[in-house]
């Protein structure tokens, strides 16, 4: 059996609607390939090799999309609680200098590190799981081991 892939809601959502995008796309890329195929010799041809290439790139994530959904293992965090730290947890550290720090623990999927997703697979997310509220947590950066204190789990 396959691998489970832990997902918000919202990334088990964003993924769907991905992949409708990917197949209401396919039969544009179709017709450009045939368009170019008709301006002749197709070893010359850029048009063609770049609609090809693109053909390629979409189908090869519909496969992709199509994985994750199908292994996916929905987790909504709005249906948890508690102050141990778990997936779909937000997280609110605070470092040495006393700097707050916002996590949301997503699927790597749903990673956006720049809107405070981590993934679950990430050295600070492996660091905080089952940690609870008031424990220190050091964690690998790449600018050196940190030292945390969990002040907040939230279940948003």
């Amino acid at each position: 059996m396959s691998e489970r892939v832990p997902m918000t809601p919202e990334g088990f959502q964003a993924l769907k609607d991905e992949l409708a995008a990917l197949k209401a796309e396919m039969p544009k890329i179709s017709e450009e390939i045939g368009v170019a195929a008709d301006h002749g010799d197709l070893k010359e041809n850029a048009e063609y090799h770049a609609a090809r290439e693109r053909q390629g790139m979409v189908v090869a994530r519909m496969a992709v999309i199509e994985d994750q959904l199908a292994r996916a293992e929905v987790i909504d965090p709005k249906k948890l609680s508690g102050p141990r730290v778990k997936f779909g947890a937000t997280v609110i550290l605070e470092d040495e200098d006393g700097d707050e720090r916002r996590f949301r623990i997503v699927g790597s999927e749903e990673a956006d590190v720049k809107n405070g997703s981590i993934s679950i697979t990430s050295p600070v997310a492996r660091a905080l799981i089952n940690r609870e509220i008031g424990d220190e947590v050091t964690v690998a950066t790449p600018s050196g081991r940190r030292l945390y204190e969990i002040v907040d789990v939230l279940w948003e």
